[in-house]
């Protein structure tokens, strides 16, 4: 039986390019976003995610729903998947990096190979729906 991965991811796009994040001691980037605590909505483990990533308050009210995606983690065996639960929101604040959080940066579809199988779902959307340059 394969493991599941549960997130939440926060859709951020300006200027026809989308927000990721590297995580401290890791090579790839993510949108950011993550794991599901306990039982915790979409929204909670958005908002409180964000919040420790990035460090912005997303205001909740704004949150819509952009897709949810599927596909298996390459570095993990016996066929792990994540689904990625896709959302946009307005926010407060500035962005900045945390301790979690190496450095984040703006992406257009060529960088599409910097992310894993499961963003690269999203950026092939947000290219059709001509959203991602």
């Amino acid at each position: 039986m394969s493991v599941l991965i549960d997130t939440v991811a926060w859709v951020r796009v300006e200027g026809g390019r989308i927000l990721c994040a590297r995580p401290r001691g890791k090579d790839v980037f993510y949108i950011p976003g993550g794991k599901r605590e306990g039982a915790e909505s979409d929204l909670e483990t958005l908002l409180r995610e964000i919040k420790e990533e990035l460090t912005v308050l997303l205001e909740a009210g704004t949150a819509v729903h952009v897709g949810t995606y599927e596909a298996e983690v390459p570095d993990l065996p016996g066929g792990a998947m994540v689904r990625m639960s896709c959302y946009t929101a307005d926010y407060e604040g500035t962005l900045a990096v945390s301790s979690e959080i190496e450095e984040m940066d703006w992406f257009s579809y060529a960088d599409r190979g910097r992310v894993p199988p499961v963003d690269q779902l999203l950026f092939d959307d947000l290219r059709a729906s001509g959203d991602l340059l």
